[in-house]
């Protein structure tokens, strides 16, 4: 007779149900597992096996078939532990109870302790699909899925303690859901910052709009300082937004423990030598990148033009469409990446081509060559272009305090609200993604704004893109001051 446990596999940021199917017949001892397994999964038999006997349950000397269903579909990772042990159990008689409304996730020790797996909250979100009430998953995991309020999700440390449950004998408490289970991250201040208003009003207005920010300077001009404290200024996340970021954080096993739901929006700063794979995301079965796992949050970028042209190229569709499609063998994902880029640059190789007393001694050729390391399509989906200039000696010998980011950021705050009501329904999560199409219905000018506009148009020479862009970030601006109509000082 064959018994089935219920499991879940991950696709992308999707998950679907998986039916571990065993059958013992008699026969030379055999232990075979079929269903698309990958080597991680394969390898599960000797972890079942070990663990198994070192709980002091029966390991069949006969021939064991385990199916993973649908069979069309790869199954990776170790996670099928747990189930696979369990309908052997079932098969085997040694375990007697109905799990029809239950599923089981966990990699298994050889001594039969459960160990932590990756995406817990979208299988967890799945199971509620399939109407699974009970989900049994390793105690580290406990705290995803907890908010999930129609599935009991239950933390189990070993399988001893699972099959006490499951038999009635001692019961596992369910994880419950806490808000003040997630450990809030400190920042480095603005106040901290001396001089530099112009590029602070830039990064408040690029915060509250989601904008691209590029900031080119010298080095020693507070680029890479002023990028490293706009977490401090990012607007609240969003319900919706939280569970999308948790997900990929829980998929890519990067979910800090204990944690249901993250607070903060995600602030990722990958070194230069980054390769394309690891900034788009990839691999046999398509993980995320950077630019997925910044989704909802900041992708900094420091000395851009040492990142190689590929990776940087590779930029230019997630920052257009604020999502990035894997194509493999295996299928199609499409994960989403809807970041805010911040980049940092010098000017020339030396660095000093804009400093207003050190001399630049680089030709005109490497400077250019210098430049044209980051092309002109990835520049123009960059919103906001800053000059950052060195702080003068009055600026710092003043010793006058600028505003803390926690004044910054209830402004900020504000005009996403503003955005929040104004795009309610639409799918638009702030200024930066307006579609050309609600545009003139969002981004409402007075007559002087107009004629500012138009002559910046023909004298700049800017392209379509740069025009909605520009129209996006005085959008962003007229939040602020909380006005609806964009005025020419908005522009």
């Amino acid at each position: 007779m064959v018994f089935s446990c219920k499991s879940f596999g991950l696709f992308g940021l999707d998950s679907f149900m998986v039916s571990a199917e065993a059958y013992v017949s008699f026969g030379r001892e055999q232990f075979d597992i079929v269903g698309l397994p990958d080597t991680a999964v394969k390898e599960s038999r000797e972890r079942v096996r070990s663990a198994l006997i070192n709980c002091g349950f029966e390991f069949p000397e006969d021939r064991i078939t385990v199916n993973l269903a649908p069979a069309d579909r790869k199954k990776e990772g170790p996670l099928y532990d747990l189930p696979i042990l369990i309908a052997v159990l079932l098969a085997t008689g040694q375990l007697k109870v109905d799990i029809n409304d239950c599923a089981f996730l966990g990699e298994l020790s050889l001594g039969g302790e459960l160990r932590r797996v990756n995406g817990v909250l979208p299988m967890t979100l799945s199971a509620r699909e399939h109407g699974i009430k009970h989900l049994f998953v390793p105690y580290e995991n406990a705290g995803e899925g907890a908010f999930v309020k129609e599935v009991k999700v239950y933390p189990v440390r070993n399988i001893t303690e699972l099959f006490l449950h499951l038999n009635g004998k001692r019961r596992i408490a369910p994880a419950v859901y806490s808000e003040s289970n997630a450990p809030k991250k400190e920042y480095p201040d603005f106040c901290s910052v001396y001089g530099q208003m112009f590029a602070k009003r830039a990064l408040e207005v690029a915060a509250a709009g989601g904008h691209n920010v590029l900031l080119i300077g010298p080095p020693g001009s507070g680029k890479s300082m002023l990028a490293k404290r706009i977490p401090g200024i990012l607007p609240d996340m969003t319900f919706e937004e939280r569970i999308e970021t948790t997900k990929v954080l829980s998929i890519a096993g990067q979910l800090p423990q204990g944690v249901s739901l993250v607070k903060e929006r995600p602030f990722r700063s990958p070194h230069h030598t980054a390769s394309f794979v690891s900034m788009t995301g990839g691999g046999s079965i398509p993980r995320p990148g950077e630019v997925t796992l910044a989704n909802n949050g900041v992708l900094f970028l420091d000395e851009l033009p040492e990142f190689a042209r590929r990776t940087l190229e590779g930029l230019r569709q997630p920052l257009e469409d604020g999502a990035v499609t894997i194509s493999r063998v295996n299928g199609t994902i499409t994960y989403p990446s809807n970041i805010m880029l911040v980049a940092a640059m010098n000017p020339c190789p030396c660095g000093y081509y804009t400093h207003p007393i050190k001399k630049c001694h680089c030709s005109k050729n490497a400077i250019l060559k210098y430049l044209n390391r980051v092309s002109g399509p990835l520049l123009d989906r960059i919103d906001i272009h800053l000059d950052i200039c060195p702080v003068d000696i009055n600026s710092i010998s003043a010793q006058v305090k600028g505003e803390p980011s926690s004044v910054i950021r209830e402004r900020v705050n504000r005009a996403r609200e503003i955005q929040n009501q104004r795009f309610k329904g639409t799918g638009i999560t702030c200024n930066a993604n307006i579609t050309p199409e609600l545009m003139n219905k969002y981004c409402i000018r007075d007559d002087k704004a107009n004629k500012k506009l138009e002559f910046a148009f023909e004298k700049l020479g800017l392209s379509v893109r740069a025009y909605d862009k520009l129209l996006k970030v005085a959008r962003t601006s007229a939040d602020l001051e909380g006005r609806e109509v964009i005025t020419a000082r908005n522009i």
